[in-house]
């Protein structure tokens, strides 16, 4: 799917089922025991092979249980997808509320924020690269909503550049690569370099890439 620069895709349409009302204290806590009971399992047995008695033993209620919350093991899916896009427009919505110009400091403490969130939804997200639903509707919504996450930051970031970038959603997806391949390296593969040097690196990175001149080819 290609853009035309300075248009962001439209977001898919959401639907809602019975289990997004508001519910009481200790229903909450049951649905969000087994939302992270299958965020773990999706990251450690993949999608394909976590099935929905794992999910029950994980979190210790019973078949009848799960199906007070969820229609599905895609249903479930469905829902850490919409949590987890919903918490990262919060995050790509800090841009918005940064001074001008924008300093060093406030870059780092955006890509900590950015690492916060992947502490709590990356596993997610790298089981669903690994082994998620393969139906086209599901990977035409992840899609969609992945370019528009690569496009809002992206005008974010072309918005404070020096010399802004003709392709920002080209811009959105190489600043959240970088970010997201670095937590890769630290969370789930282990590699024994410290976080606050790493988050230092992509702080100064980003913060060239604000002030620096313009490309040979836009300029």
């Amino acid at each position: 799917m290609a853009l035309t620069h300075g248009e962001a895709p439209a977001p898919p349409p959401v639907t809602h089922s019975a289990d997004d009302a508001d519910l009481g204290p200790r229903a909450a806590r049951t649905r969000e025991a087994i939302l992270d009971a299958a965020r773990k399992l999706f990251l450690e047995r993949g999608y394909a092979g976590t099935r929905i008695n794992n999910i029950t033993d994980a979190c210790g209620i019973s078949r009848a249980g799960f199906y007070t919350y969820f229609k599905d093991k895609h249903d479930v899916v469905d829902v850490l997808g919409r949590n987890t896009y919903a918490d990262c427009l919060k995050v790509i919505g800090e841009w918005d509320t940064m001074a001008r110009p924008t300093t060093y400091e406030d870059i780092r403490a955006w890509v900590k924020l950015y690492f916060d969130f992947m502490d709590e939804h990356g596993a997610f997200m790298y089981a669903l690269t690994q082994s998620g639903p393969r139906d086209e509707e599901f990977r035409a919504t992840a899609l969609r909503l992945q370019l528009r996450v690569w496009f809002l930051l992206g005008g974010s970031l072309r918005g404070r550049q020096k010399a802004p970038t003709h392709a920002p959603e080209a811009l959105g997806m190489t600043t959240l690569a970088m970010i997201e391949q670095s937590w890769s390296h630290l969370r789930v593969r282990r590699f024994p370099v410290a976080e606050r040097d790493v988050i230092d690196m992509m702080a100064t990175s980003i913060l060239r890439m604000l002030t620096s001149p313009a490309h040979p080819d836009e300029r």
